[in-house]
C-alpha cells in the first residue's frame, strides 16, 4: 500500500468561490454553484480544491476579515452546503481545503468588539494594543499593506491597535496562549467535518516583536528580482517572520499527524528569499507545503526560474515537498505576468509547473489561459487595491468570473456578475474542452501525466542544462526540455517524447532523435 502523503505529486485547484459559479442568479459564485461544477474538476483530474475564504465576513478584504471561524458566509451558502460539497467531492476522488486566517480577525468579530469595549475585557489581550508616544503618535513606524500607519487610535480605551492590513483587520496577539487554544479548537471543528487541510493566510505573520521596535529602512536590493518585502521603504523585520511562529506550526503539525488521515498545512509563506522560506518546513516538522514566492516573482527566464528551483531543493529538508504555482487571487495571472498574453508562453509555463517535483497548484481559469481583465476603476470591488491603494496591481483583474461558454452570462450567472466577465469570449470551458489542442486539453494531459509519473512521491530532480534560451531537467522518470526563446532550438536527447506544450502535437519526434524545439515550446520525454 502507498502510505505517502496524498499531496505528494498532487494537483491542487484554487477556487475563488465568488467567481466560479453562481447557482441562484445573484451574480456571486457560491458553494452550490461549485457543487454543480465538480464534474469539470473531476474531468480535469485535480486531487484537491482549496477554497478562497468561505467564513462569515463583512468583506472589507473579501473574506480575509473573518467574523466567525465556525460558519459559512451567507452569500456563499450554509454549513450544510459545505458538508455536501465535501461529501460530493470525496465521491469524485477529490478533497476540500479551506482558507484559515490566523493573523487577524475582522473588527466585527465578537472577540474584537468585546476587546475594545473595555480595557478589562477578557478578550483585550487577544489583540495587539499599545499606548501612544508622548506626542500622541503611533507606537512605532510600522506601515500596513496600504502604506499607511499600521496603528489605529481607539478613542474609547486611549490606545492604538495594530493592523498589518486594513484597519478593519486587527492583528491577533499570539503571545497570548488563549489565542493558540482558540485556533486549535477551530481547526479541530473543521477537521471533524472532513476538511482535508488549510491554506494558512499570512503564515509568516502571527507573532510580532514583543518590544514593538521600529522597522529598519530597506536598501532596495532584492533577491531574484522580487519586491515581496521592503515596500514603502521599510523592511518587515519586526512585524513578520518572528522565530516564535515556528513553534505554532510544530504544534499544528503534531496535531495534524495525530489524525487518521493527516490534513495538509499549506502556508502562504510570503517571503522574498528561499533561505527565508526553508525554515517554515523546519526539519519536516512544520508546514508540509509553503508557497514559493521567490519562484512566482522570478522573471519568466530559464536562468532565473531554474536558479530558484535549484536553491529551493537545496535549502529544503530532505524529503520535503515543494509546491509550484504561477497565479493566485492576490497576483496578476501567469498568462499576463509571465506570458504577456502569449498562449505559447502560457502553455510553456504550465508544462514547467506541472513537471517539477512536488505539488502543482492551479488557479481557477488558468487551465484556459485566462489573462488579467482590464476592469474599469469604477467597477473595482476590492477595497485593499481600490484607487491604487497599497501601490500594486488591482487584484480584481485576476478575479473575474469563469467563462463556461459563450452565453450572455458565460454560463457563470443568469444575473449581473459581481465583476465584469473577461473580455475574451474564446477562453471558455465548452469550446476548449471540444478542442484537443487547447490550453485546457494540455493542462488536463499534464495532470494525467503527473498522476502516472508522480503520484505519492516527490520525484528526484536533476538539472541537465540551462542557458539563457533553454532549460533541460529530469524529474523522476520525465525529462523536460524547454525553449525560452522565439527561435527554434535543436536538442539531442534520449527518451520517448510523450507531450509537447505547443499542441500536444501528434508529430512528436521519434525516440532517440534530435528534436527541434519550436519557439516557446517544451517537450516532455520518458527517460530512457
Amino acid at each position: 500500500m502507498n502510505h505517502s502523503p496524498w499531496w505528494h505529486g498532487a494537483t491542487l485547484y484554487h477556487v475563488y468561490v465568488r467567481s466560479f459559479q453562481d447557482s441562484d442568479g445573484d451574480g456571486y459564485g457560491d458553494l452550490r454553484g461549485l457543487i454543480d461544477r465538480l464534474d469539470h474538476l473531476q474531468w480535469l483530474g485535480v486531487d484537491a480544491l482549496w477554497l478562497s475564504p468561505t467564513m462569515p465576513s463583512p468583506d472589507h478584504d473579501w473574506g480575509y476579515d473573518v467574523s466567525d471561524y465556525r460558519g459559512v458566509h451567507p452569500e456563499l451558502g450554509t454549513l450544510d452546503d459545505l458538508d455536501d460539497l465535501i461529501s460530493r467531492a470525496r465521491d469524485r476522488g477529490m478533497r476540500v481545503m479551506l482558507d484559515l486566517v490566523p493573523n487577524h480577525t475582522s473588527s466585527e468579530h465578537p472577540w474584537f468588539v468585546e476587546a475594545r469595549s473595555t480595557a478589562g475585557s477578557v478578550y483585550r489581550d487577544y489583540y495587539v494594543w499599545a499606548p501612544p508616544e508622548s506626542d500622541g503618535s503611533p507606537p512605532n513606524n510600522w506601515l500596513d499593506d496600504t502604506g499607511e500607519p499600521a496603528w489605529t487610535w481607539d478613542e474609547e480605551s486611549g490606545e492604538y491597535y495594530l493592523h498589518n492590513f486594513l484597519p478593519e483587520q486587527p492583528d491577533l496577539n499570539w503571545w497570548n496562549p488563549a489565542v493558540h487554544a482558540e485556533f486549535e479548537a477551530i481547526m479541530d471543528f473543521w477537521f471533524d467535518r472532513g476538511i482535508a487541510g488549510f491554506r494558512i493566510d499570512v503564515a509568516n505573520g502571527l507573532y510580532k516583536d514583543a518590544l514593538l521596535r521600529d522597522n529598519p529602512k530597506h536598501d532596495g536590493a532584492y533577491i531574484y528580482g522580487t519586491a515581496v518585502q521592503g515596500r514603502y521603504g521599510l523592511q518587515h523585520l519586526y512585524n513578520f517572520n518572528q522565530p516564535e511562529v515556528h513553534d505554532v506550526y510544530r504544534n499544528w503539525r503534531r496535531r495534524a499527524e495525530s489524525r487518521p488521515e493527516t490534513p495538509l498545512l499549506l502556508g502562504e509563506t510570503w517571503v522574498a528569499r528561499v533561505d527565508e522560506l526553508a525554515p517554515y518546513y523546519g526539519d519536516n516538522d512544520q508546514l508540509q507545503l509553503g508557497f514559493n514566492f521567490p519562484f512566482i516573482f522570478a522573471p519568466f527566464e530559464a536562468l532565473a526560474l531554474s536558479r530558484v528551483v535549484a536553491d529551493s531543493l537545496a535549502a529544503f529538508p530532505a524529503g520535503a515537498c515543494p509546491v509550484w504555482a504561477g497565479s493566485n487571487h492576490d497576483l496578476p495571472r501567469l498568462a499576463t505576468r509571465w506570458a504577456d498574453g502569449d498562449p505559447r508562453r502560457t502553455r510553456l509555463a504550465h508544462t514547467l509547473l506541472a513537471t517539477l517535483p512536488g505539488t502543482y497548484a492551479l488557479y481557477y481559469g488558468d487551465e484556459l489561459g485566462m489573462v488579467d481583465s482590464d476592469i474599469p476603476p469604477h467597477l473595482h470591488r476590492d477595497p485593499l487595491t481600490a484607487e491604487g491603494r497599497n501601490g500594486q496591481w488591482p487584484r480584481d483583474n485576476a478575479r473575474a468570473p469563469m467563462r463556461w461558454d459563450r452565453t450572455p452570462g458565460a454560463g457563470f450567472t443568469t444575473g449581473t456578475p459581481w465583476l465584469p466577465l473577461p473580455d475574451d469570449e474564446s477562453l471558455n470551458v465548452a469550446e476548449q474542452r471540444a478542442d484537443g489542442t487547447s490550453t485546457l486539453a494540455l493542462v488536463r494531459a499534464l495532470v494525467a501525466l503527473r498522476k502516472e509519473a508522480f503520484a505519492g512521491v516527490v520525484a528526484p530532480y536533476r538539472e541537465v542544462a540551462v542557458s539563457k534560451t533553454r532549460w533541460v531537467y529530469t524529474s523522476g522518470s520525465l525529462t523536460v526540455a524547454a525553449n525560452f526563446s522565439a527561435d527554434p532550438q535543436p536538442l539531442e536527447l534520449t527518451g520517448e517524447p510523450v507531450l509537447s506544450s505547443a499542441t500536444i502535437r501528434e508529430d512528436l519526434p521519434e525516440a532517440g532523435s534530435a528534436p527541434t524545439l519550436r519557439p516557446w515550446e517544451a517537450i516532455v520525454l520518458l527517460s530512457a
